[in-house]
């Protein structure tokens, strides 16, 4: 079976972790630090956040942006669950906005509508989750100003997108957003196992993600309440989370962030065999924003399911059936039972329920050969074109 998306664990990375096996540190080490390090070099990001999953990251960056009951956070309902649940944590609401049906994020057009309705009903949100779907970044330029407009706060979910870029500066630089989000889930560019981190430029942010990640505790006495008792002293100041990063996972990420750049420009040139060898069949190939890099961590194609006398489903299962992991990224989230329990339904988000009747994420991810994606190819035509 050729995964939709697999890691690339080379024997650098493997001696990375054992040489943190046979350290004294296999917890709040050296490693989380220099791994931090790592991704504010990569970003120019003042501030990086290591915690054990991107959906913790979001979670601290929302109770950073002091999101709580009485507040809405919205966000694309093309995502991974954990996008809209981080609100449901804080115990916020939870709205959506229609995707752009060129790029799959989140539309410009359809947040600037959406925005001048909720500020008729005085429902504006808090913050806004802008999803970086499959790598490639949301339009943030349009997005920080109607933030600026409008008053709320924005966090970039960039799971999909580390070794982006967005007008010329790299995805995480948090130019146009308050925090920004990363993933390294094993299918993702980068990984650590599993683990993320929350990206910003404010100080302030950063000392209270920092709070959230480990059980809100302090050893910092300008932040004390009382003064230290001494070199033992540690104090709660609020309600924090066990989500700190371990050594061992910094480790593999550190030694992973050395070969970003070849892992993004391998996926580029795997995507540019893609264009050149499916152009002729009854699919639409991703669209690249203009003065967009994307990080390419998932290659979407969206049947033509008209030109076809096969089912999405009929399509889906053959290419399994083939040996190619295939996969859909994602359901929409207000689709899902929990969701609809709250008053979402069918029919809510036009375009984001379109790409669900004929999304497929094919094979991408570093270390896949061209035999691997010719015959990916191959398997494509075979089932396309009959």
């Amino acid at each position: 079976m050729i995964p939709y998306g697999k890691q690339s664990i080379s024997q650098q990375d493997i001696d990375a972790v054992v040489n943190v096996l046979s350290s004294d540190w296999l917890t709040q080490g050296p490693q989380v630090p220099a791994f931090e390090k790592s991704l504010t070099d990569v970003t120019g990001a003042t501030y990086a956040l290591a915690v054990n999953s991107a959906t913790s990251a979001l979670h601290i960056a929302c109770l950073a942006l002091k999101l709580s009951q009485g507040d809405i956070l919205w966000t694309s309902p093309i995502t991974f669950v954990a996008s809209a649940n981080c609100a449901l944590y804080c115990g916020a609401s939870v709205d959506f906005v229609d995707i752009d049906p060129a790029t799959y994020n989140l539309s410009v057009n359809e947040l600037r509508k959406k925005l001048e309705k909720a500020k008729i009903e005085k429902k504006l949100p808090k913050v806004l989750v802008a999803v970086h779907l499959c790598g490639q970044p949301c339009d943030m330029k349009a997005i920080r100003s109607l933030s600026i407009e409008y008053n709320f706060k924005v966090i970039e979910d960039a799971s999909h997108a580390i070794g982006g870029h967005y007008l010329n500066k790299p995805v995480g630089a948090c130019e146009f957003s308050d925090i920004t989000v990363f993933s390294f889930h094993p299918v993702k560019i980068v990984t650590t196992a599993e683990g993320g981190a929350a990206l910003t430029n404010s100080k302030s942010l950063a000392e209270k993600m920092d709070l959230y990640r480990s059980h809100g505790i302090t050893r910092d006495e300008a932040l004390m309440e009382n003064p230290s008792h001494g070199g033992w002293y540690y104090e709660q100041i609020t309600l924090g989370f066990n989500y700190r990063m371990t050594e061992l996972q910094a480790a593999l990420g550190l030694s992973q962030m050395q070969r970003l750049s070849n892992f993004v420009a391998t996926r580029h040139q795997l995507a540019a065999r893609y264009y050149e060898k499916l152009a002729n069949l009854p699919i639409t190939l991703p669209y690249q924003l203009p003065e967009t890099y994307s990080g390419l961590h998932l290659f979407v194609i969206r049947l033509d399911i008209e030109k076809l006398s096969k089912t999405y489903k009929q399509v889906f299962d053959e290419l399994r059936r083939g040996g190619l992991g295939v996969n859909l990224h994602y359901i929409p989230v207000h689709l899902q039972p929990y969701y609809q329990k709250m008053g979402f339904k069918p029919g809510d988000y036009p375009h984001a329920e379109a790409y669900y009747t004929n999304a497929i994420s094919i094979p991408m991810f570093h270390g896949m050969t061209y035999e691997q994606q010719d015959e990916v190819i191959a398997k494509l035509k075979a089932i396309l074109e009959c």
